[in-house]
Formats: C-alpha cells, structure tokens, sequence
C-alpha cells in the first residue's frame, strides 16, 4: 500500500509530507487548495509528464517521493522478474524535478521511465475523470471481461497466444517459402555451395576461441620466452652464480649450526626446504618455456586457420556453434527445395492443424466469455442500481471480428440505458460525465477482488453527483477499501463521512507566500471539515450537529 508522500517545491507546496493508512483515505479542503495538485505529485512520481513551470517560484529544483510496502508474493515475484527488490518491505519511488529534465530513482537506484511506469503499474491504479473516459473506448471492454473470469480464461489465453503465434508462424514459413522453379534453383545452388564450403572446413564447436589463444602466445612468447630465460637464468644457469648455486652454498656453510642447536637445526631445515622449492620451481619454468617452442611453419598454419574460421563466422554467424547451426538450416532448407511440392503440402497441413488449434480454443474461450458476460452485466446492473441508477440497464455484447489473434476471435463492447424506455446503446453514446463515473465505480466494485493492484486513487468520482447517490458512493469505496488501500479526492460531505482516515488539504498564507499543506484529521476536526462542506464558511451549531450525525450514521451503515 502507499505508505508515505514526500513533496518538496511543486508548485504551491513548500514541503509537506503525509502517511497514509489501510482502508479508505479521503482527502477533501477548499476549491483552489491543491487537492488536484497533490494528486498531481503522485502522479510525478509515477513517470508523469513534466515541465519546469511545475516547479514552486523562486527554486531551481524539487523533489516527490513516494514510499510503498509490499508484502504479497505475486508483487514480490512480479517486480523481482524487473529486477528491483523491496528493502525492509518498501519500494520507494524518487523523481527529483529540475528545469527541463528530471531524474527517477526506485531505492535510491537510478531507472528509465519504462521501468518506472511497470513497477508504479503494479502498485498503484489511478483514476480520475480522464480515466473514467477509458470506459467510452471498446477495446478497453473485453480486458475487463476477462479479468473478471481471469480464473477460467487465462489459461485459455495463454494457449490462445502460445497457439496463435504457431500458427502465424507456420503461415510466415510459407510465404518465405514461396518461390518459382528458377527461384528454387538458384537458391539451391546457393545453398549447396555455402553448405559445402562450410562442411570443408571441418569445424569444431569452440575452436576459434582454441585457436585466438594459440595465436596470441604465438604473437606474444617472443617477449614472454625472453622474460622466461632471463628467470631461468637467475634461479639456474648464470655461470656467474645463480640463485640455486647460491643455496648450496648457504647450506654448506650453515649445515655446521644445524648440529649445534635446536634453533640452528631450524633454520638449516628450512633452508633445505627453500633449495627443494626452488628446485621444482626450475623444473617447472623449463617446462613452461618448453610451451612457447613452435616453428615458422605452426605459426603460419594457425594463422591460415584462424584467417579461414573469422572469413566463415563473417559470412554465416558469430560464433563457429553459429555457423554450425547456419549449416544445419541450410541443409534442411536444401532438403525442403529438393522436394518442394512435398514440402509445401506438409506446411499447408501444418498450417490447417494450427488452425484448427486455434479455433478450437477459440471456441472454448468465447463460450467462457459469454458465460461470464451474463455473470458480469448482472453484477454491474446490480451495483449500479445501488449506486442511484434505478431504471438503468446494462449489458455486454461479444463480437466476432471474424479474424483470429492472440486474443481469439472475440471483441466487447458494453451497452446501457440510462432511462426506462430508452434501448441500449454503445456506453459512450448515452452516459454523461457522472454517469460513467457511477458506472466505473460498478465496474471497480464488481472486480475488487480481481485486481491485483493493491492501491487504488479515485479523483472527481463524484462529478455530478449528489445526495443520496452521494451516499451510495460512499459506500461502495468504503466497500473496496475492505480489500485493498483507497485514496479518494472528494468535494461531498457524504462521500467523506464513510472515511477511515480524513486529511485536509489547505493553503496557508505566510505574508507575501502562499503555501498548500495536507494534515490528518482528529475525530472532531473531521466534523468540522465535514460542517465546513456542508454549510460553507458560517457553521452552526445545527450543522455541526448534522456533520456529527452524519459520520455517526455513516458507521452504523458499513
């Protein structure tokens, strides 16, 4: 859920910073106080669109900071596949504002915006005025369908998709396929001759990477054979003295001490031990220098084969596992020309089998969806009669487009009446701005328990609405707030008595600056908030009483 918001010189804000809580947050003040504006932070820090005006007047820089705790798997599961780890439980979500660029944290972690806008997508689902406009568009219909029978049709679409791409597969197969006799031949030829001059050379999977070794010692071991011999010379064969004469010496000379004492028959000890180590170390620097020994004519053979392996991985792949793998295609290509006619009769019967596949689960996923259509527009009917819509109907209609994608055949679209007698028609053709509102809000109730988003902001939710549909919306964001975090902007006394936690966003004056600032409410100053929007600035004792009433009888209903 969010936790905390953190906000530092946007536009009137000075700094301010709340925590929020589970349930229903219900952020109400006067008009022009910043409630949009504080939205409009959340939004920042979600990888919202920004510009330098947004900055307060008079600072070159801000900052919005949101901090989320996340405690369920599947998110855990789902952000961990974006590679971001919750710490101590949180995700915390930085954009620092500045003018003209801003940059994004996740964790103190420098991210794009693509990263940012996934991870902010499964944490938190904003909604205002705008997005109730999504309603209006059909597409958005038949996602929202299937997530309420997510159970029964995601399986189904993930064969749908796993089926359908087979298919689209197979049929671009056969349109690269598709060549005339003299096309046939010359690619034959072709290929005949790339497969020939790749099986001539006799590669082996890892040999390149073999054989740049090889050639840089080669390259190199005139210098590392003379640094060799100069050690060698030093530790073994200076006729001048060497380390190991040297040594012989010292024991010589110290083997008189070791008969002395405890201490002397150490140290000539340890000094027999450095002569035998020194000895295996000779032995082994003769040997190592053995392996630089090779003749003009090895260099030159490596350097011809290297030469004929990167003019092939040049031609045909990367690697020489990729020229490999470009030969074995080229055999099967070859083997598929050679018999054509036979070939395409077998991809024209692989095309009609995916096909099938494909309609098959087709099928099963419309009678699923047309299932669950039923299920849906009886819910949503319900719930819109609960939300002030009493005559109202609705319904969802399926379309067969008539062409298969990885979605199946099907399309949505939802209709309603507003009024009796009125016959259904498209949603965006017959609902007003309040409407789709209350019908969003139906829709948010119905799928509560389907989404895994686990914070919901609803804004302007109460555009054109009033009294007792006032209350009813109340209700049903106290209802989703049951099972996830709600944050809600509301200019109506019905919908703010339902609060589990009230906030008041206000601005202060502090002589020539202006400043918006956001404080949780008290029991009582969430009364008088309530009286505030309930009889405007004069508030007395009778509306006091009313706005205390209010939340009294907005407990005893939930």
């Amino acid at each position: 859920m969010l936790k905390n918001l953190y906000v530092k010189n946007l536009a009137l804000i000075d700094e301010t910073e709340v925590e929020f809580t589970e349930g229903l947050n219900i952020l109400t003040g006067e008009t022009g106080a910043g409630k949009s504006l504080l939205l409009g932070s959340v939004n920042l820090a979600l990888g919202g669109k920004y510009s330098a005006d947004m900055l307060r007047n008079g600072t070159r820089s801000g900052l919005v900071e949101i901090t989320f705790t996340v405690d369920d798997e599947k998110t855990v599961k789902r952000l961990e596949e974006l590679d971001i780890y919750p710490e101590d439980g949180c995700i915390v979500l930085g954009r620092k504002l500045m003018e003209g660029r801003s940059v994004s944290r996740i964790n103190g972690e420098k991210v794009n915006m693509t990263v940012l806008r996934a991870v902010a997508g499964l944490l938190i689902d904003i909604h205002g005025q705008h997005d109730s406009q999504n309603l209006l568009q059909k597409k958005n219909h038949l996602s929202l369908l299937d997530l309420y029978a997510k159970q029964k049709t995601s399986p189904l679409l993930e064969k749908m998709r796993s089926a359908f791409e087979e298919y689209r597969r197979l049929c671009r197969k056969k349109e690269e396929s598709a060549v005339d006799e003299e096309g046939r031949r010359k690619e034959a030829a072709l290929a005949e001759f790339e497969i020939k001059e790749i099986e001539e050379a006799q590669l082996t999977p890892g040999e390149d990477e073999e054989l740049e070794e090889e050639y840089r010692r080669m390259t190199e071991s005139r210098r590392i054979t003379s640094a060799v011999a100069e050690a060698y010379q030093y530790t073994a064969e200076d006729a001048r003295g060497n380390a190991s004469d040297f040594l012989s010496r010292a024991i010589r000379a110290l083997q008189e001490a070791s008969e002395f004492d405890e201490a002397g028959a150490q140290l000539y000890a340890q000094l027999l031990e450095a002569d035998s180590l020194l000895n295996d170390f000779n032995r082994e620097l003769s040997e190592y220098a053995k392996s630089f020994e090779f003749s003009e004519e090895e260099f030159q053979e490596t350097e011809n084969r290297l030469n004929l392996l990167n003019h092939l991985k040049a031609k045909y792949g990367k690697t020489v596992s990729d020229v490999l793998a470009y030969c074995d295609e080229k055999k099967q290509r070859l083997s598929e020309l050679k018999d054509y006619d036979s070939f395409m009769q077998k991809l024209d019967g692989k095309i009609q089998k995916a096909l099938d596949k494909v309609s098959d689960i087709s099928e099963k996923l419309h009678s699923v969806r047309e299932r669950a259509a039923r299920e849906l527009e009886r819910e949503i009917g319900s719930q819109m009669k609960e939300l002030n819509f009493a005559d109202a109907r609705f319904e969802i209609r399926l379309i067969d487009t008539g062409r298969y994608s990885a979605l199946g055949r099907d399309d949505a679209e939802f209709y309603m009446s507003a009024n009796p007698g009125e016959p259904l028609k498209p949603l965006g053709s017959v609902a007003s701005g309040g409407e789709l509102s209350r019908v969003m809000l139906a829709i948010k109730t119905v799928l509560a328990d389907e989404e895994d988003t686990p914070t919901l902001i609803f804004d302007e939710i109460d555009t054109g609405i009033s009294g007792i549909t006032a209350g009813k919306v109340g209700e049903k964001l106290k209802l989703i707030g049951k099972s996830r975090q709600v944050l809600c902007i509301t200019h109506l006394p019905q919908i703010a008595a339902v609060a589990d936690s009230h906030y008041l966003i206000k601005k202060e004056i502090d002589g020539n600056s202006v400043r918006t600032v956001i404080e949780l409410l008290d029991d009582d100053a969430s009364t008088e908030e309530l009286a505030r929007m309930l009889g405007g600035a004069n508030i007395t004792g009778n509306i006091l009483e009313s706005a205390r009433e209010m939340k009294q009888l907005a407990k005893s209903e939930i």
